[in-house]
């Protein structure tokens, strides 16, 4: 079961990062290696996190006008939204214990 939301629409952004209190969000691609290392992590918190936290995935091939937006450069890239916001980014693979602790941060 896939608990990690892939981002259909740019359009749907927005409403989805401001669903729940935190948004994981996951810059990746298909091709990248390193985002494959990660992904079973993130599948991982996104289902251990609770309805307050949501792990979403933004593939950069299909979503450039979001990429642009938040300068993605290098995947992956998260970056950690609260309330809506952008509060935290952090580039290069995480491990799961590093993502948790982030989250922890801002709660």
């Amino acid at each position: 079961m896939n608990n990690v939301i892939k981002l259909g629409r740019e359009e749907d952004f927005e409403k989805l990062i401001s669903k729940k209190e935190i948004a994981v969000v996951d810059f990746y691609a298909d091709w990248c290696g390193p985002c494959k290392m990660m992904a079973p992590a993130l599948e991982e918190i996104a289902k251990e996190a609770g309805e307050n936290v949501m792990v979403l995935s933004v593939d950069v091939d299909k979503a450039s006008n979001l990429s642009n937006k938040f300068s993605i450069r290098s995947i992956p890239t998260i970056l950690l939204f609260k309330d809506g916001e952008m509060v935290q980014q952090s580039v290069g693979v995480q491990s799961k214990s590093a993502i948790w602790d982030a989250i922890e941060s801002i709660k």
